[in-house]
């Protein structure tokens, strides 16, 4: 969800419940737009609060982070240090469901007496601002100024008095009823969920579209076409959401998708999301920070892997249209065995035929059915027989080469498609620079700076451990595949991987006792997760001891053979073992 006012009212509940009584003890700007504000609690705990402004991602949340200041502090800094050091934080409120955090704050000024100061957050997008106020509504300064000429609706800038624009002129949500949520959204020829948040203000597009699905309607229906029933329905639904933010019954969680990478945060639960896993946590500032760190180490990741997942992607569509070229030309080997027939029926039966003969129908010894065999009129039947005889070898050499040359395109192809697995999985540098060796030694990428000298890579594979106490451990690409299939696991330890799809070796160790069902499930739904079929919930595992698994000649890195094994169909639900 984005950054609307549910999402700031669940961050207001927060703020208030912790920071209420709190005495301000230091303040930094270490951004432009942006505050570090670090508290002490009633309770002696030190607790810092980043407010940012900033146009392309405005966002609050109390991290333990510190992040260097500036040797010369900004101006509205040194302000905010003369007028709200040491101040004690009365309140953290949000006015009605607005994208907007209003601290009021008690402190003393430089003659002793007791003053009262407003820092407001607005976060607002592009608009967003930090504004500092005194207890009359009028603004001291502010962390952007915006003037006459930047904007006509409102300036914002020392001495104007603060207001909140109503542009929009929005409905309050927080206080609606049935009569004017009909002639708000009712009236409106556009879809159901544009219709919602189009006229309540602090509704995202998610939350609309989280009450149509509450509703069981279709959000892109258009709301002036509902009949009454669904009217009823439609309202009764954003009433019950109010009523939790009201009633503060916020929880906050991140939903992930197959890949494990952050769709989208909420401090409600949203069955839009309900086939997604999610991690549901207590804080929303937790929930805040955790996501967009996350979404911005997944960006950060595939910006640098685009290159090589281009090549690797360019390399499997070579690869695939080669195979498809080879497995046409194969086709075309498939009458050589009639042409050898041929031969030989001639040089058995050539003597019926007579001069200028263009055919000859003879009985295959070989089935007793009568074949018609055309021929050239103008060879005899011998000169007939070689040359079919000559077109049967020209295909055999044919055959034989493009089955040699098709097992190594197939070898090329999964081995391309298990390096673009791998690469969906890296979750560092380290495991890029790992796939980025394997492209270089199979001849896809050139290797820069000195031929010899290799990056010296420090990608370890995961560790997990079962509930059971068993040691897994699964390999993050096929270099560690081949390392822990080969060099680390022993005879009877056991080896389980994914039925006929890229992805992981994974090694269950073995203590020398028994080994629970349990533990071989765990194994295999970790061998399912880091497989290309994991979004697929359900994937068939091959697991067999690690002495069964054989690793033929000049194959490829990761691949292997095994001759007996067990098969279980498992899920990929890996929440109950731990990663160390």
């Amino acid at each position: 969800m984005a950054l609307d006012g549910i999402t700031i009212a669940n961050t207001a509940y927060e703020l208030n419940t912790l920071l209420s009584g709190a005495r301000i003890s230091r303040i930094a700007q270490p951004e432009n737009n942006e505050l570090l504000l670090t508290f002490k609690t009633d309770r002696r705990e030190t607790v810092r609060l980043l407010m940012s402004a900033d146009p392309s991602l405005p966002l609050i949340y109390i991290t333990e982070e510190n992040k260097p200041s500036p040797a010369v502090a900004p101006n509205f800094c040194m302000l905010l240090r003369k007028h709200i050091g040491n101040g004690r934080i009365l309140s953290v409120t949000q006015p009605s469901l607005e994208r907007i955090l209003r601290f009021d704050i008690e402190h003393y000024d430089e003659m002793g007496d007791l003053r009262r100061k407003v820092l407001v957050l607005e976060l607002m997008g592009k608009h967003s601002n930090i504004i500092f106020c005194d207890d009359t509504g009028m603004i001291i300064d502010s962390i952007k100024h915006i003037s006459a000429q930047t904007s006509s609706v409102r300036e914002v800038l020392p001495g104007r008095m603060y207001f909140i624009p109503e542009t929009q002129h929005k409905h309050d949500p927080l206080e609606t009823n049935e009569d004017e949520f009909a002639a708000a959204v009712f009236t409106k020829g556009m879809p159901l969920s544009a219709a919602i948040y189009s006229a309540y203000t602090g509704i995202s597009p998610v939350a609309a579209e989280e009450v149509c699905c509450r509703a069981s309607l279709d959000n892109d229906r258009s709301a002036i076409a509902l009949s009454e029933l669904e009217q009823k329905h439609i309202y009764r639904q954003f009433s019950l959401m109010m009523e939790d933010v009201k009633e503060k019954r916020f929880s906050p969680r991140i939903y992930y998708n197959e890949k494990d990478e952050p769709v989208e945060f909420s401090s409600l639960p949203l069955t839009t999301y309900a086939d997604l896993r999610s991690e549901a946590h207590e804080s929303i500032s937790f929930v805040l920070q955790l996501y967009y760190k996350l979404r911005n180490s997944v960006t950060r990741m595939r910006q640098k892997s685009s290159d090589l997942r281009r090549i690797a992607a360019t390399a499997a569509d070579r690869a695939a249209r080669k195979l498809q070229l080879q497995d046409r030309q194969l086709k075309d080997t498939e009458k050589r065995d009639k042409y050898r027939l041929w031969g030989e029926l001639l040089h058995t039966y050539g003597y019926e035929a007579g001069p200028g003969a263009k055919e000859l129908k003879v009985i295959n010894y070989y089935n007793g059915e009568e074949v018609t065999i055309p021929l050239d009129p103008t060879l005899t039947a011998a000169e007939n027989a070689k040359k079919y005889y000559d077109r049967y070898g020209k295909l055999k050499r044919t055959y034989e080469a493009l089955t040699v040359q098709i097992a190594e395109t197939r070898a090329d192809l999964d081995h391309l498609e298990s390096i673009q697995t791998f690469l969906d999985m890296a979750s560092s540098e380290d495991d890029l620079a790992q796939v980025r060796e394997e492209l270089i030694e199979a001849g896809y990428l050139r290797r820069k700076g000195p031929q010899n000298k290799k990056k010296k890579i420090t990608s370890e594979p995961y560790h997990y451990v079962t509930p059971d106490g068993y040691d897994v451990y699964v390999g993050k690409n096929n270099f560690q595949n081949d390392e822990l299939t080969f060099r680390f696991a022993s005879g009877n330890d056991w080896w389980f991987h994914a039925k006929g799809a890229p992805g992981s070796h994974v090694i269950l160790k073995n203590k020398g006792t028994d080994i629970p069902d349990t533990a071989f499930e765990d194994a295999a739904r970790l061998a399912a997760y880091y497989s290309k079929n994991r979004a697929s919930g359900k994937v068939e595992i091959d697991y067999v001891q690690k002495k069964e698994v054989k690793k033929p000649a000049a194959a490829k890195p990761g691949f292997v053979v095994y001759y007996t094994n067990y098969s279980m169909v498992i899920d990929t639900d890996i929440s109950r073992m731990t990663l160390v």
